[in-house]
């Protein structure tokens, strides 16, 4: 079984660096996640006693002081780092130029999404899952489709 200091690959494409005891995650480590993200945390036999998420553009969670969309202050972390934008230049997602979503698709926050196919794939057009039913009208009702209108900013001539 594995031991001390290592590196583990899941199938899923997350990775897992730190220290390993008798095959499980056990003390100071961090499982890397596809999207960028990232929890870091210090484990006791492949459970994590003390830990931290960060989401990949460096938002932090907090447990108990989370306060990131929550209703009151509905910026994006980008609009609370680096301010807003001049108006009448709207900023659509936390990326800033947003993804370009792919005729007939929507962009359902770890990828594209295709409501013919049912199949998430990532943003570099690989395999996620396919949608159950729940996930498939949650898609519809609140994502970004690729044939909505357009709010870009165009500079008066």
């Amino acid at each position: 079984r594995m031991e001390e200091f290592g590196y583990y690959a899941l199938p899923t494409g997350t990775e897992y660096r730190g220290s390993l005891w008798d095959g499980m995650f056990h003390g100071p480590g961090e499982l890397l996640l596809p999207s960028g993200g990232g929890y870091r945390a210090l484990w006791f036999r492949g459970v994590p006693v003390q830990g931290k998420f960060t989401f990949a553009d460096g938002l932090e969670y907090d447990e108990e002081k989370w306060h990131y969309c929550d209703g009151y202050d509905r910026r994006f972390y980008t609009e609370i780092c680096s301010g807003f934008k001049p108006p009448g230049i709207p900023q659509l997602t936390n990326l800033d130029p947003p993804k370009i979503i792919p005729e007939g698709c929507y962009d359902c926050g770890d990828g594209f999404y295709n409501p013919k196919t049912r199949v998430v794939v990532d943003y570099k057009h690989k395999f996620l899952r396919n949608a159950d039913d729940d996930e498939h009208e949650w898609i519809l009702r609140t994502c970004r489709k690729a044939w909505d209108i357009t709010t870009e900013h165009k500079p008066k001539p």
